[in-house]
């Protein structure tokens, strides 16, 4: 099939890679709500009842997705797909890690998609690899190429910052301490989206020809915000003024001088100080589309998606009515 061509109308057997992350757990809900046949391939990590009762109304095929023979054998070998969606990533985002999963594992799985006869690939991707300064940026780049080049029909979408990224902070403040911001808090902006958006976004892929065949920057609802207003919003649901405590970008700086030196001597450090050149990038760079000629973040060139917002999402975990799972590069 060529990648112009019309994809099957109504459901369609999807393969869902990564789907026991916060993201693929949404996305497995939203793609059953579309109405797919969706397959999970998971690590046995964890009994397969627990990964049931995780991915309700999907079915569970024991893979390592690292191992290409696994994949072939375990996965495609036993099952017909129309399409896959990957919500696979990197845990730490570390080098070593970065390149085993956000590409080399992606690669093996493309090949063997490609030689299975799917007909179309979702990707999550990130919006920061529009300027790449990071080892998993650039692993990410090179597979995003890898699908564009392979000639398969797909959809590369590249969110913003996430809800779960930008409220580490809540319990903090609830705990009457004040807010933690780089400068002034102003130095950055997003557009936040939340896990339930972003997954019923990239479960329409499938369906919506403008997506087929593009890179898809995506966002939440509403005004781009930056870190100052985001603390704001949080002090306003719990009634407080707001009180701030700006952290020097300087300070990342150092740590990362020192960690660099030290890694040299000691290889494990390297990891780490790949991991505050993370939360530096996080600190200093926007999650918004980037204008290649003026070199600016914009918020207005930043589509919006979806209605849930931050400030609706951290008064659920105020109320108890929500849980934060983090990244584990997360800066706060």
């Amino acid at each position: 099939m060529s990648p112009d061509a019309t994809g099957p109308a109504g459901p369609r057997r999807v393969l869902l890679l990564g789907a026991t992350g916060t993201i693929g757990r949404a996305t497995a809900v939203a793609l059953v709500r579309h109405g797919h046949d969706v397959v999970c391939a998971v690590r046995a990590r964890a009994g397969l009842d627990t990964l049931a009762a995780l991915l309700p109304g999907t079915t569970l095929r024991l893979a390592d997705v690292c191992d290409p023979a696994s994949l072939a054998q375990d996965v495609f070998a036993a099952e017909r797909f129309d399409a896959v969606v990957s919500c696979l990533a990197s845990r730490t985002g570390a080098p070593a890690d970065a390149w085993a999963i956000d590409h080399q594992a992606h690669v093996h799985a493309l090949a063997a998609a490609q030689q299975a006869g799917v007909q179309h690939w979702v990707q999550l991707s990130a919006l920061c690899v529009q300027k790449p300064l990071l080892a998993f940026q650039h692993a990410k780049l090179a597979f995003e190429q890898a699908l564009v080049g392979s000639g398969l029909r797909h959809s590369i979408v590249r969110p913003t910052a996430f809800f779960k990224s930008l409220s580490g902070q809540v319990a903090r403040v609830q705990q009457g301490r004040p807010y933690l911001v780089f400068g002034d808090g102003r130095l950055t902006a997003c557009k936040p989206i939340s896990d339930a958006d972003l997954a019923d976004y990239l479960a329409g892929c499938l369906d919506e020809p403008a997506r087929w065949n593009r890179v898809l920057p995506i966002g939440g609802p509403g005004p781009a915000l930056t870190p100052r207003e985001q603390g704001e919003q949080l002090f306003a649901l719990l009634g407080q003024p707001p009180r701030f405590k700006q952290v020097p970008v300087g300070l990342l700086d150092t740590i990362i001088g020192v960690l660099g030196v030290a890694g040299r001597l000691v290889p494990p450090l390297r990891a780490k100080a790949e991991l505050a050149r993370i939360g530096r990038y996080y600190a200093t760079e926007s999650m918004l589309v980037l204008d290649p000629a003026t070199g600016r973040y914009s918020a207005e060139a930043t589509p919006s998606f979806g209605s849930d917002t931050l400030l609706d999402y951290q008064a659920r975990l105020l109320r108890g009515e929500a849980t934060l799972e983090r990244g584990e590069h997360a800066v706060f």
